[in-house]
């Protein structure tokens, strides 16, 4: 039995949420962008192996596909910032070219 829309809909909104709350606790926390991106990308390779499993007769293997890559684009995110840190966000940098504080 595959799920319907509701559950489907459901299956959907539950990553989002807990994507976006890490998000905002990374934030609100002062974490740092390598953080929050690895953590989130972590977030949806889980929901995206227990839709795999969890979810029978294959009824979210679509969208456990697509959290798998979301999360491997998150963990290519932190890598990024690993390698290539940047300094301050463009505000900062602006304001420091043109002399404001």
């Amino acid at each position: 039995m595959t799920p319907d829309i509701d559950e489907y809909i459901l299956l959907t909104i539950y990553p989002s949420a807990v994507i976006f709350g890490l998000g905002f606790l990374a934030r609100k926390a002062r974490f740092g962008e390598i953080l929050k991106y690895a953590l989130q990308g972590c977030a949806s390779i889980t929901f995206s192996i227990l839709y795999f499993f969890i979810v029978p007769d294959g009824g979210a293997q679509g969208l456990s596909i697509v959290l798998f890559i979301f999360g491997a684009l998150l963990l290519f995110l932190a890598r990024k910032h690993i390698i290539h840190p940047e300094i301050q966000d463009h505000k900062t940098e602006s304001a420091k070219s043109t002399g404001q504080s």
